[in-house]
């Protein structure tokens, strides 16, 4: 099938995991009514993010996965027929944790994990405190409906990641993420933070000719000094925005998107068919100093 109906679920967390779970649960069931056929969740939906601090305690916000929110997740994607695509802090092993996203099918089955593999460290965002790098590589997962390829957050600012997930053969890119503006800033620079958010992010739909969907959180976290800035949308494979959310209401969204598109942006604008591969070696190195 080439015309697919995607959820996004834009919305605020509180210090209540079991609370978020719940609600993300019934986001899923409001976008199943829609008609979505995959739903995506935001970066770390159980909990406030709290990677604003280093804090011991907040390791105990981690699981298994598979473990207990991919069993509530499954069972729902099962009686619902979606794909359910669900980020978690997830605990691998003692003292060995990851920032990772499970994708289940839409007949329940846990199809696998991707760990986010581009680990930020910027106040507020300390998440190098918490996360080992991922070490699974760049991910696509055959669903239903379509085969996605998932990439978390951080990882939405690097090209490599977005063209190595559609080599694969990912027909959406899908970005939970958790970003916001200080709110201590000026209004323009919150929109300049914004749009070079959204246009990297609309660059790799262009670049690689494939639907983008980002979901991202909203509302206030750390006591009111950061506010994340929602905005979640869905661009198609020229970059064009198809829907963007606001920035500081919860909401659950549908849209539909048709995948077939990718072969005539790719057929048209061959940006796939030129590449010099026998030329990239150089993006190997970290950086290319003069002799």
């Amino acid at each position: 099938m080439s015309k697919i109906k995607v959820g996004l679920v834009q919305m605020a967390c509180t210090a209540d995991k079991q609370a978020n779970l719940r609600k993300a649960v019934e986001r899923i069931r409001e976008a199943a009514r829609q008609g979505a056929q995959i739903v995506c969740l935001q970066e770390l939906f159980t909990s406030l993010y709290f990677c604003d601090v280093e804090d011991y305690e907040n390791f105990k916000l981690a699981e298994a996965i598979p473990g207990p929110s991919t069993d509530v997740l499954g069972a729902l994607a099962a009686e619902l027929k979606v794909v359910i695509i669900a980020s978690l802090f997830e605990k691998r092993a003692q003292g060995i944790y990851h920032n990772t996203t499970a994708v289940l099918d839409a007949d329940g089955a846990y199809l696998g994990k991707y760990r986010k593999m581009h680990i930020p460290d910027d106040p507020a965002y300390y998440e190098k405190f918490y996360f080992t790098p991922g070490d699974l590589g760049y991910k696509v997962f055959k669903t239903r409906y379509a085969t996605v390829g998932v990439l978390i957050c951080w990882d939405q600012w690097y090209p490599e990641a977005a063209r190595i997930t559609a080599l694969m053969g990912a027909e959406i890119l899908f970005y939970p993420t958790a970003i916001g503006w200080a709110t201590s800033q000026d209004a323009a620079t919150n929109t300049e933070q914004y749009n070079a958010w959204q246009t990297i992010q609309r660059s790799h739909a262009v670049a690689n000719g494939v639907h983008v969907v980002s979901v991202n959180r909203a509302g206030f976290e750390q006591d009111g000094a950061m506010k994340f800035w929602g905005g979640s949308f869905v661009a198609n494979p020229f970059g064009t925005v198809l829907h963007q959310a606001s920035h500081d209401k919860e909401e659950t969204v549908v849209v539909e998107i048709d995948t077939a598109a990718t072969d005539r942006y790719r057929t048209h604008w061959p940006f796939m068919r030129d590449r010099r591969i026998d030329s990239y070696q150089p993006i190997t190195r970290r950086y290319i100093d003069e002799d």
